[in-house]
């Protein structure tokens, strides 16, 4: 799923893309990606907030709805346009291998990218590994672990070990995210976006020299979004009637819109409040970080400041309110 770090009230925020980073502002956003040749190309387009488009999504828990399925769509785009820049690489250094199927129609093969249904599926396929990963999964392995152990057979004991499970699949997943060379890439556009995006909030000048003094580590970053459904989620299962297990992960698919919309709240409410007790429950997925995020090389981050930059000037063309509420 793509990392949700931009919300209604939040100025900046944004993601890490193939060789890119993704920064939006409250009404536009900006795709930068460094070509294999070292140009950095753009894409920039205006973004109306979903409040503007439909009021009930300025309302609380439907804000947070409505922020995920945008940051959702609008990562899917970036990521298709980081993919389309990589495919134009590609077919050009084949081209210059004099590789025929690189040669034949080389100005039209490029210019295609990644087609519209394979975003579709790749989206269809993201959400079924997720609800297998993060669903199926762990309840599976809770309800074996309640036929070996009566004690867990409690709603309470029974959805504590389904959320520890929950918790352990995420974090090998990551884990093992992390070791893929491509992969690592990506965290390190990661940490750039974050420390672009702190040095952004300080109100220093975004340069790179200022934004390498800031930590890779954001208080928004959708990874401690993620940490959050998690715990939100053990609360929310277990005032779940049902004992059987089909019925059980149904309701905690048909549960995930409301489950993210009360994780957003909390976690606007930590990124203002940070000595609150609220905050206190999102530091693990700052503590997660460690490992979705990566120290940036210069040039890394200069991406990422290309992206703030476009998304600001098209911001300022609009006429856009830049302010946090």
């Amino acid at each position: 799923m793509p990392v949700l770090e931009s919300g209604e009230e939040t100025l900046v925020g944004g993601q890490a893309v193939m060789e890119g980073v993704m920064m939006r502002a409250p009404h536009s956003y900006c795709v930068a990606v460094r070509r294999a040749n070292g140009e950095i190309v753009t894409q920039e387009q205006p973004l109306p907030r979903m409040s503007e488009l439909y009021k009930i999504f300025k309302y609380p828990i439907f804000r947070g709805i409505g922020t995920l399925y945008q940051a959702m769509k609008l990562g899917m785009q970036a990521l298709k346009f980081s993919g389309d820049v990589g495919m134009r690489d590609i077919k050009e250094a084949e081209a210059k291998e004099g590789k025929p199927e690189a040669t034949k129609k080389p100005g039209k093969e490029a210019s295609k990218g990644l087609p519209g249904w394979a975003l579709a599926v790749n989206l269809v396929l993201s959400l079924g590994m997720f609800i297998f990963m993060y669903k199926f999964i762990p309840l599976f392995l809770a309800t074996r672990l309640k036929m070996v152990y009566p004690v867990f057979e409690g709603r309470i004991p029974f959805n504590l070990a389904d959320g520890v499970f929950r918790m352990l699949v995420f974090l090998v997943f990551m884990y093992l995210l992390s070791l893929m060379k491509d992969i690592h890439r990506v965290f390190e556009f990661h940490g750039a976006e974050h420390k672009v995006v702190f040095n952004f909030e300080s109100g220093q000048p975004v340069t790179v020299p200022n934004a390498q003094k800031f930590t890779t580590f954001h208080p928004r970053c959708g990874t401690s979004f993620l940490f959050v459904v998690i715990i939100v989620s053990i609360v929310f299962y277990t005032f779940i009637p049902f004992d059987g297990f089909l019925a059980k992960l149904i309701s905690r698919v048909a549960l995930l819109p409301l489950i993210a919309g009360v994780s957003y709240e909390l976690i606007r409410f930590a990124a203002k409040r940070r000595g609150s007790v609220l905050a206190t429950i999102t530091a693990p997925g700052l503590w997660l970080q460690r490992i979705t995020t990566k120290p940036p090389a210069d040039d890394q981050t200069a991406v990422a400041i290309r992206a703030l930059e476009g998304a600001m000037a098209l911001e300022k063309s609009q006429g856009g309110e830049l302010v946090i509420a």
